[in-house]
C-alpha cells in the first residue's frame, strides 16, 4: 500500500518542520508538501494533490476556515485541523467542522518524552484517520501495540452491580463524530435517560463542543466534570485528555474524570466509558458506537452486551469512516446496525 500523501499547512516554520518530521516518521505516511499559508498551498495544489491536509487555523492573508470553506466548494481533501487555539478560540475550531474539516488535533510543542510519544500517536492516527474518510478513502493503517481498558479499570466480573431501575445511554465516537452525536442529540427529548459520550478531542475543545450542542439541542449538554450526576434530559461530553467514567452511589449514577495513559490509543477512551458502564449499570444501559477511525469502544460493547445492554453501531453508509462500527460488529457485542438518523429513536425504544 502507498503511504497517505500529507500536506502540512502553517505559518510558522518551527511547527512545519515539527509536523513533517513526526509524520515522515511513519512508514505509512509521506509528507509531499508544505506550505506558509492558503494562497501558497493553492499554488501547490497545482502541482500535487495530497490524501490529507493538516491546516492550522489562524495564518497571515487568510484564515484557515475560509480556506477550507474554498477547498470543500472547490477541490474536496480530507482535512485536519492543526491548531493551539483553546478557550473563546475554540469556537473557530467548531465552524471548521462544519465547513467540512474531518478531526481536530493539537500542535505538537516541546514536552516530555511521553507527551511527544503521546502527540506523535495521536496526530498520524488523525492523519491516516483522515485518508480513510468518505471525502477521498485512503489505505488502512497498520496499527502498532496499544493499551487496553484494563490500563484505567480492571477487567468486568461475572456480574454488574446490584440492578437499579433508571436507564444510561453511552455513546462513542471517532473522526466524524462530532456531527453525528448532533443528530442524535438533536433527536433527544427532554425527558430522555441521562446519556454520556465520548468523542475523541483534544484538550480544551471539548467544552466549546459542549456549549454548541447546548445551544442546538432541547436537553441539557455540558462538558463532564468529576462527580457530575447523569441526569434526565442531559448529556456529559468527557473532556478532551481525560478520561470518563460512569460510576454509581445506590440508585443515582455520576461521572469520575480522571487522568491515565492513552487507552486503544485514546485519551479519553470509548473503552474505558463502556467498561465502567458495564460494571455500574449492565442490563440498564442502551450504548452506541458511531462513526470513527481504530477499534475504541469494541471491546468494551462486547463487555456491555455480555452484561445485558442493548448496543448498537452505525451501519457503513452514513459513517464517515466505518472503522469502530465494524470493529464493534466483528467482536460481536452488536445487536443492530443502524444508519445515523434511526439511532436515537432505537435508543430512546430501547431504554
Amino acid at each position: 500500500m502507498s503511504p497517505v500523501k500529507v500536506m502540512v499547512v502553517d505559518d510558522s516554520a518551527l511547527v512545519r518542520q515539527t509536523l513533517r518530521d513526526l509524520l515522515d516518521a511513519d512508514p505509512d505516511i509521506e509528507v509531499v508538501a508544505t506550505a506558509q499559508d492558503p494562497y501558497a498551498a493553492a499554488e501547490k495544489l497545482r502541482k500535487v494533490v495530497p490524501d490529507v491536509i493538516t491546516l492550522d487555523v489562524e495564518m497571515p492573508r487568510m484564515d484557515g476556515v475560509t480556506f477550507l470553506e474554498k477547498l470543500m466548494r472547490q477541490h474536496p481533501i480530507p482535512v485536519v485541523i492543526c491548531s493551539s487555539l483553546v478557550g473563546a478560540g475554540t469556537e473557530t475550531l467548531m465552524r471548521a467542522l462544519e465547513a467540512g474539516a474531518v478531526d481536530i488535533i493539537q500542535k505538537p510543542a516541546v514536552g516530555t518524552r511521553r507527551f511527544l510519544e503521546e502527540s506523535r500517536l495521536l496526530i498520524t492516527d488523525a492523519v491516516k484517520a483522515a485518508a480513510q474518510a468518505r471525502l477521498r478513502p485512503g489505505p488502512a493503517p497498520r496499527p502498532p501495540r496499544k493499551l487496553s481498558a484494563d490500563a484505567v479499570l480492571e477487567p468486568p466480573g461475572a456480574k454488574a452491580m446490584a440492578e437499579t431501575t433508571d436507564k444510561v445511554i453511552v455513546i462513542g465516537a471517532s473522526t466524524g463524530g462530532t456531527e453525528a452525536i448532533r443528530e442524535v442529540l438533536m433527536a433527544m427529548p427532554l425527558g430522555c435517560p441521562g446519556i454520556v459520550i465520548v468523542q475523541h478531542m483534544p484538550e480544551g475543545f471539548t467544552r466549546s463542543f459542549s456549549e454548541r450542542l447546548d445551544r442546538l439541542c432541547r436537553i441539557r449538554v455540558k462538558e463532564a466534570q468529576n462527580g457530575d450526576p447523569v441526569l434526565r434530559g442531559q448529556a456529559l461530553i468527557a473532556p478532551g485528555n481525560r478520561h470518563t467514567l460512569l460510576k454509581r452511589s445506590g440508585a443515582r449514577y455520576y461521572v469520575e474524570v480522571k487522568d491515565g495513559p492513552l487507552v486503544s490509543r485514546h485519551r479519553p477512551s470509548v473503552d474505558v466509558l463502556f467498561r465502567s458502564t458495564a460494571r455500574y449499570a449492565g442490563r440498564n444501559a442502551v450504548a452506541a458506537v458511531l462513526t470513527g477511525m481504530g477499534d475504541d469502544g469494541a471491546e468494551g460493547l462486547h463487555e456491555l452486551f455480555e452484561s445485558g445492554a442493548w448496543t448498537c453501531a452505525q451501519d457503513e453508509a452514513t459513517s464517515v469512516v466505518y472503522g469502530m462500527p465494524k470493529e464493534a460488529v466483528r467482536h460481536g457485542g452488536t445487536q443492530r446496525q443502524l444508519p445515523l438518523e434511526k439511532i436515537a429513536a432505537a435508543m430512546l425504544m430501547a431504554s
